[in-house]
This record gives structure tokens, sequence and C-alpha cells, in this order.
């Protein structure tokens, strides 16, 4: 059983910041995609950022020049720095590894709620 370890989140005001952080299994970390996603009341689980192990990242669109993904190898932790919040950006957030050959797994998800 993989687990993967969560801590930030919480409430912050719009235009307000918030970190997250994730560690995982040094042999899940070195070869894992590592990211997050988010799911909001009623809708579905979707991407917020990613990065592999040789440092590309992906963005939700949404995100993109507000949120700041990042991996500390030493640490076996992944993070998101969360910028400039709005209040879409409420939501439960899960921590996600996955790769080739090792499955996918989850997180036990963090609240992040942004007030207006």
């Amino acid at each position: 059983q993989v687990q993967l370890v969560e801590s930030g989140g919480g409430l912050a005001q719009a235009g307000g910041s918030l970190r997250l952080s994730c560690t995982a299994p040094g042999n899940i970390f070195s070869v894992a995609v590592m990211g997050w996603y988010r799911q909001a009341p009623g809708k579905q689980r979707e991407l917020v950022a990613n990065m592999s192990p040789g440092g590309t990242t992906i963005y939700a669109d949404s995100v993109k020049g507000r949120f700041t993904i990042s991996r500390d190898s030493a640490k076996m932790t992944v993070s998101l720095q969360m910028n400039s919040l709005k209040p879409e950006d409420t939501a439960v957030y899960y921590c996600n590894a996955h790769g080739k050959a090792m499955g996918n797994y989850w997180g036990q998800g963090t609240q992040v709620t942004v007030s207006s």
C-alpha cells in the first residue's frame, strides 16, 4: 500500500496564498509523475498540475501563472505553491503519483477554501 502524505491547505482570502506538500516513498517518488488534482462539489476531479521526474510540467489553464509545482528529491516531496487564489479554486486537493508499470496512487485529500 503506497501512502502519499499531504499537508497544507486550509482557508485563504481571495488574492492570498497557500502551499500544499505531499511526501511519497522514495522508490515511488524517484520514478513517478507527481502532481495535484482537485475536486469541487458537484464537479469531476481535474488535473491542477504535475511534474515528471525529469522536470516537465503540465498546468491546467485555469492556474497558469498563479500556481507553481516543484519537486524536492532530497525530501521526496512535491509541493504546490498557490498564489492569487480565487474563490473558484475552492476544492479538495489530492496528491497523485503515477507512472509506467507502477499504478496510480492518491493522497487522502486536503481542503482548500478561498473566501471572496
